[in-house]
């Protein structure tokens, strides 16, 4: 098989993993509680969690879902929660439980959350207070048995707690009115877990961990197992590529990506309790003024964000106040990284901007550039350790030389086995055994991957996947649409952006009625930001609509 990359690796990496050292996830934790008990583990809005305290919340949440929720080990509990203490609380419960966590983007409408809950069969929702009417309007029609609601300021002491939880529902107003009868609140359920008495679970390398939901090439989405090992394979591939870089007694990370995303979920979050650093959770990044405050009252070691966060901050008038001596690496994903951004951080910051490139399905990291990189250079890397990469062409045959593409296909341990009671979505996903990208690369003499382009037609923006037919789906529901084309066109800010092209049969149908159409049906992300009102939609003769011919226009 070509490998133009094994010969490429610094010295000090190993390009293969030892299987027999991985543990599973609650063993990675317990080892970190009693190593580093005193590490602050988590800071968010000025608060620090340290590992004791983290063990003991946690645990409290174990018993609470064991006892209360009374649910049974590969139970799956739905966390809709963005970077706040109670996430990494709830999520090390859930675990701890010997459960599996579905991770939920807080921003999704009805209809998204009401799919992905029915499909896991999630028994438990942890949800922020702010979200619950999106949950009230849909939960009978779910699986739902037990509602855990918890506060912005929850994790708080008592006096800032309750001014912070004042300020969001009754000055800033961002928690509409719900109903959700025999709801329990996230504090109820922390001293109803310290009643009783936490029972260690039995717990597999093959028992499954996350559901991490993502696209569908029928247009809804699906759900990557992950198990135990999958993710412990990442953990040590991040080991195995960065564990160099990390002194256990004064890492902190900044997290300002979504923890429900895999990304933050396993470089950040999970990456960083192995080793005992601490997060700096961010809310609210698109409040540049307080994530900038924040940045300036700590001293960071590591920074992942993608181009759009990294171009925001460097157009901040603020930015230059914060201080980056401390910072060791920084990490780009998500979406690429624009040459002039990452020379730009640079500049300002000293550290080179160095690339990786992943899939929800792979937990998420395949390939990512070395840690002693000095030049972005637009290439997203070598494989992870233990990890297989080849390339396919056209005709189905193996790429064996430089430069030429084909389409990525990937072996290793950290590669998902299924996805979630889908045997039709997991059949399309692998090919002889190799998950199957949908993206075009190549290696060049250094043996660098570099991606050419993607063989799917999803659209990226700012690091969000958003599948043509997903949205196509959602506007065609709307009377007096008749046909619904939807594709990436190039953004600045985002990467990408959505437009829609749409033929119509009633023509009071206006762009304003489709835009408030969407914005019932789709996440923010996934709205089109153009539409184009056309006569007739390019198709082959089979009637299948060429999106090729639309990006041409």
């Amino acid at each position: 098989m070509f490998k133009p990359w094994l010969d490429k690796y610094p010295d000090e990496i190993n390009n293969e993993l030892d299987e027999s050292q991985f543990i599973d996830l609650v063993d990675m934790v317990e080892q970190t509680f009693k190593a580093h008990p005193d590490h602050t583990a988590f800071i968010n809005m000025d608060q620090h969690l340290t590992y004791a305290e983290l063990e003991v919340q946690s645990r409290k949440i174990a018993t609470y879902l064991q006892q209360t929720s009374k649910l049974s080990k590969g139970d799956r509990v739905a966390v809709m929660i963005p970077n706040l203490l109670q996430y990494p609380i709830i999520l090390l419960g859930i675990l701890r439980a010997g459960l599996a966590v579905v991770n939920v983007n807080p921003l999704y409408t009805a209809s998204e959350l009401k799919h992905q809950l029915n499909d896991s069969g999630a028994k438990v929702i942890f949800i922020v207070s702010n979200f619950a009417k999106t949950l009230e309007s849909i939960v009978d029609d779910t699986s739902i048995e037990h509602v855990v609601l918890t506060k912005i300021g929850d994790s708080l002491p008592l006096v800032k707690r309750s001014l912070v939880n004042f300020m969001v529902a009754y000055v800033k107003r961002m928690v509409p009115k719900y109903k959700l009868p025999g709801a329990k609140s996230y504090r109820f359920a922390l001293r109803d877990g310290a009643k009783g008495q936490y029972i260690r679970p039995v717990i597999s390398l093959d028992d499954t961990a996350f559901i991490q939901y993502t696209g569908g090439t029928t247009g809804v989405s699906k759900g990557a197992v992950m198990s135990h090992r999958n993710i412990a394979a990442s953990l040590e591939q991040a080991d195995g590529v960065f564990g160099l870089t990390i002194d256990q007694k004064s890492e902190m990370i900044v997290t300002a990506l979504p923890l429900y995303h895999v990304f933050a979920l396993t470089v950040n979050c999970l990456f960083f309790i192995k080793r005992g650093g601490t997060n700096l959770l961010i809310t609210n990044p698109r409040d540049l003024n307080t994530f900038i405050k924040s940045l300036i009252k700590h001293d960071f070691t590591y920074f992942t964000a993608l181009n759009t966060l990294f171009n925001a901050l460097l157009h901040h008038p603020k930015i230059a106040e914060v201080d980056f001596s401390k910072l060791k690496i920084t990490l780009a994903g998500g979406m690429a990284t624009q040459t002039k951004v990452a020379a730009q951080w640079k500049q300002l910051t000293g550290s080179t901007v160095i690339e990786g490139y992943g899939l929800t399905e792979c937990a998420p990291m395949v390939s990512v550039n070395s840690y002693n990189v000095t030049v972005h250079d637009g290439s997203i890397g070598l494989p992870m350790p233990g990890t297989d990469i080849r390339l396919i062409d056209d005709n189905n045959q193996v790429v064996n030389d430089f430069n030429c593409p084909g389409e990525i296909e990937i072996k290793g341990p950290q590669v998902m086995s299924n996805y979630w009671q889908n045997e039709a979505e997991t059949a399309l996903a692998f090919h002889d055994g190799w998950l199957k990208s949908g993206d075009i690369g190549q290696f060049d003499e250094n043996g660098l991957l570099h991606l050419v382009d993607r063989k799917k037609d999803m659209i990226l923006v700012s690091g969000f996947n958003v599948y043509p037919n997903e949205v196509e789906d959602a506007v065609v529901l709307l009377d007096g649409v008749l046909e619904a084309a939807v594709i990436g066109v190039p953004d600045e800010l985002t990467g990408e952006r959505v437009k829609l092209f749409v033929v119509l049969n009633d023509f009071k149908v206006t762009v304003a009625t489709i835009k408030a159409h969407c914005k019932q049906h789709l996440t923010g992300y996934k709205r089109p930001k153009q539409i184009e009102i056309v006569t007739e939609l390019p198709k082959n003769n089979v009637g299948k609509v060429l999106r090729r011919l639309l990006k041409e226009r």
